[in-house]
């Protein structure tokens, strides 16, 4: 099958892709609590990284980010309705 060149600007090479090996390998790495993190952060801002494996990798940052904010505002809202049941309770 052959591949079409002709969305890539002038001079511009095409990503390589990544092999399945190295998918594998990436989603290991995921499950590894903490690691994960740090290995998010570090292929998201690294320059000589596969572009699609940074770009993979900041999308899961804003998920991470949009989970962290959403987690906030539920244990604050539940944090609200305990106390004010509490509050209910002492009057």
């Amino acid at each position: 099958m052959e591949q079409d060149y002709r969305n890539l600007p002038y001079g511009q090479s095409q990503a390589p892709v990544l092999s399945i090996g190295q998918w594998v390998i990436t989603l290991l790495i995921m499950i590894i609590p903490i690691v994960n993190i740090i290995m998010l952060i570090v292929w998201a801002t690294g320059n000589t990284e596969n572009p699609n494996r940074k770009n993979w990798a900041i999308a899961q940052l804003i998920f991470v980010a949009i989970g962290i904010a959403i987690w906030i505002l539920f244990f604050s809202t539940l944090m609200g309705f305990v106390s004010g049941m509490m509050g209910a309770m002492g009057s």
